[in-house]
């Protein structure tokens, strides 16, 4: 478990995780970056108290890092990677190696189940759980047990982890999708199964919620420019979403400056089609069982949809057109991810 600023969480995600009834010896081992809410002395009390809790300093920082970080410190066959944000739902790893162990793959995830406390923070996990909010991958509300493109978190075989190189710790975001690609090219299984889940706990505010989305997005088009189309289509929704919104400004002041007229200026305006079909779209999501109860839900929700779609479609572009190395996930402190350079 990489940990960083996660005081609010931390404990109870342990706690779930202590709580997995495993046939043999289990472990937890928390990467530790250079909290500031208390975090790190909240993660020593935990271990003061169960011997099975062990402690890596992850100065690092990243995801990747504090996760090889973490395995390298770890002694057993199987590797179960969890999430301080998030909680495992009770029976997950057992059912997890069985499945693992049934289905002879390399890797296997289960539903991502997106919660919240604050009518935000739940607009946005009923977001995460549509596929009008992250374009419907398996894990995010699939239904059919089967091969997969990626899992979500992930109940690994170590002997496989090792031998295509564990993490890469050049990819600061999407590093859970591009080891799995490094795994089936390996030529083993990404397995999803349906009866896993895993409950997870979105950001809590607005702000917090376009940083994240903004470097995902990057990081996504960092992974185009190194994996092209090996990425699934519905990744250039938002960016689309993006370009065509900036082609409908243009024609817009085009035509209020006069500068586009008669034929051409009713041949431009095609441009509007998509944008209204989009604004159609979070009309009917908002106004549905999607948009949650009452109007200040419903009001969150027109708020977070199309806050994911755009600062995750800009980030794409950003990270497409100059990289995405140096972009880091601000969401967990009021200004950087991270003390380092």
């Amino acid at each position: 478990m990489p940990v960083l600023n996660e005081a609010a969480y931390l404990e109870r995600a342990v706690r779930t995780v202590l709580a997995q009834a495993v046939d043999g010896p289990s472990e937890i081992v928390l990467a530790l970056g250079p909290s500031t809410d208390g975090t790190t002395e909240i993660a020593h009390r935990l271990a003061a108290a169960d011997r099975r809790i062990l402690l890596v300093d992850n100065p690092g920082v990243d995801i990747p890092k504090g996760l090889n970080l973490a395995i390298r410190a770890s002694r057993h066959p199987t590797i179960v990677r969890v999430d301080a944000h998030s909680e495992l739902s009770p029976g997950y790893v057992r059912a997890a190696l069985a499945t693992l162990a049934r289905t002879r793959a390399a890797n296997v995830g289960g539903v991502m189940r997106a919660d919240g406390h604050s009518p935000f923070q739940r607009a946005v996990a009923r977001a995460y759980n549509s596929p009008i909010g992250l374009g419907g991958g398996a894990y995010h509300g699939g239904a059919e047990a089967g091969e997969a493109e990626s899992a979500y978190l992930g109940v690994m075989r170590r002997d496989v982890l090792e031998e295509v190189g564990l993490f890469d710790e050049t990819v600061r975001r999407g590093e859970d999708w591009e080891l799995n690609l490094r795994i089936r090219r390996a030529g083993y299984r990404v397995w999803f199964d349906p009866s896993l889940s895993v409950t997870y706990w979105p950001r809590e505010s607005w702000v917090r919620l376009a940083r994240q989305f903004r470097a995902t997005g990057a990081w996504r088009g960092e992974l185009v420019r190194r994996y092209g189309r090996r990425n699934s289509l519905r990744f250039f929704a938002p960016p689309a979403l993006v370009v065509t919104i900036a082609a409908a400004i243009v024609v817009g002041l085009l035509q209020l400056a006069r500068v586009l007229g008669g034929r051409a200026s009713a041949l431009a305006s095609i441009i509007y089609l998509p944008l209204l079909a989009y604004l159609a779209l979070l009309g009917v999501v908002t106004a549905g069982r999607g948009g949650g109860r009452g109007w200040r839900d419903r009001f969150w929700t027109l708020v977070v949809l199309p806050t994911m779609h755009l600062a995750w479609g800009a980030g794409f572009l950003s990270g497409l057109v100059a990289g995405a190395h140096g972009t880091v996930d601000t969401s967990r402190l009021g200004s950087r991810n991270t003390p380092l350079p």
